[in-house]
Order: structure tokens, then sequence, then C-alpha cells
């Protein structure tokens, strides 16, 4: 099995009102070290995440999740977490937080693409309960 690489990814989520541990599904983080990627890919459905949660900022929302797509990328215009080595950034994106963009827990797997991998997951886990 040497063309399959180890690779972890968490699903991002919105989560509202952190009280109720409500949250919709929104995006994919993935880290496969052996391929050196790390990416975020997320599709906000602002009308399915109004119906469910009317009261919502979704211009704050929007903010949070770029900001997390430029901190896995690594652009140093994203402060000073962006500019970690890759490993260090995911482990900081999927750290346990109480905050309205949540990551679920850190799921292993094995790949022989990560970016495919990736698109994969955001098909299976986002976008198959949404009308995107």
């Amino acid at each position: 099995m040497p063309d399959n690489h180890l690779f972890e990814y968490a699903i991002i989520r919105v989560v509202p009102r952190v009280e109720r541990e409500e949250f919709l599904n929104v995006g994919v983080i993935i880290y496969c070290k052996s391929q050196q990627f790390l990416q975020t890919i997320f599709t906000l459905d602002e009308s399915r995440l109004i119906a469910l949660f009317p009261d919502v900022d979704i211009n704050e929302v929007q903010l949070h999740l770029k900001a997390f797509e430029q901190i896995s990328i690594g652009n140093p215009g994203a402060g000073p977490i962006a500019i970690l080595d890759i490993a260090s950034r995911f482990r900081w994106l999927t750290a346990k937080r109480s905050t309205v963009l949540q990551t679920s827990a850190v799921h292993p797997g094995l790949c022989k693409n990560a970016n495919d991998t990736l698109e994969q997951l955001h098909k299976q886990l986002v976008l198959s309960g949404s009308k995107v």
C-alpha cells in the first residue's frame, strides 16, 4: 500500500448558539503530512442556516470561515497562527473551542490524493444534506 497516505480531517461546523450544541456542517479541513497538504473547503448555505438559526450573523460566519481558510493555506496576512508550520496550523484550527465556528473530532484515514479526498468528504459530509 505504498500509494496510500495517512491523512486527518475534521468537519467544520457553524454553532450559532453554543449552549444548545446545535450545529450545521459547512466544511471540511484535511491534513496530510506526507503530501504537505492542509486545506479547507466550505459551502455556506445561507438560506438553510437562517432557516435553522434565524438570529445568526451571516457576515460574522463568513468572516470566520474565510479566516479559517487563510490560516489553513498559510497566508501570512492572516496573522501569527498562519505562519506556523503546517501541522501546528492544523492542530490549532481543530482544537476544541466554544465559538460560533467549531470542528468535529479529528478522524484519520488513508488516501492516494489529499485534494480528491477533501472534495469527496465535502460532498459526503456537507453537500449531501444541502440543496447546493
